[in-house]
């Protein structure tokens, strides 16, 4: 009983204070009580940073698999997908497994499951690396997806990953998705 008056007691709080709030703010957006402020392309641009499958928004800079798999041990990616890429702590993201079996129980890898090489791009700028994202360079990031994308025998070695070169590799499981809404693309 004490757990329910104490969930009723915050929850009449809270009502009573949004209450207030909302009766005293002209435009609905909060600015007369103090809440948050408005927000400009300024604020926004670092936070936009989506990259399309067709390439657009991909930054200026470049990468070979090279400079790739030197930063792959000096950014400590090893720790966790392990020495060149193959598998540690986490996922591989280099290996010739195919993709087996149907849903969620398959494994899915890079080379067997993305549909998009400009993925591989935007998945290590945001969240890579581990515990410090969005602390790579453009070059880096270029390099790092360039050693994966030739490990993985998708692009020759050499090759240059730049904002034109990477839309144009052709993943293998490009046409295994059906995108709801193409025209968006």
């Amino acid at each position: 009983m004490f757990m329910l008056e104490k969930i009723s007691f915050a929850a009449c709080v809270a009502v009573a204070l949004s209450t207030g709030a909302l009766a005293d703010d002209k435009n609905g957006l909060g600015s007369n009580v103090g809440l948050g402020q408005p927000i400009t392309e300024s604020d926004i641009k670092p936070w936009d940073i989506t990259i399309l499958p067709d390439g657009t928004n991909l930054p200026p800079g470049s990468g070979t698999a090279v400079v790739g798999a030197k930063l792959f041990t000096d950014k400590g990616c090893v720790a966790c997908h392990g020495e060149g890429g193959t598998g540690g702590a986490n996922g591989a993201v280099i290996t010739d497994i195919p993709l087996a079996g149907r849903g969620i129980e398959a494994t899915k890898t890079i080379k067997n499951f993305w549909g998009s090489s400009t993925t591989v791009f935007d998945f290590i700028r945001r969240a890579m690396p581990w515990p410090a994202p969005r602390t790579l360079s453009d070059d880096e990031v270029y390099a790092l997806t360039a050693f994966i994308l030739e490990g993985n025998k998708l692009i020759p070695p050499g090759t240059v990953m730049d904002a034109k070169s990477l839309p144009q590799v052709k993943m293998p499981n490009k046409d295994g998705f059906i995108i709801r809404f193409p025209d968006r693309i």
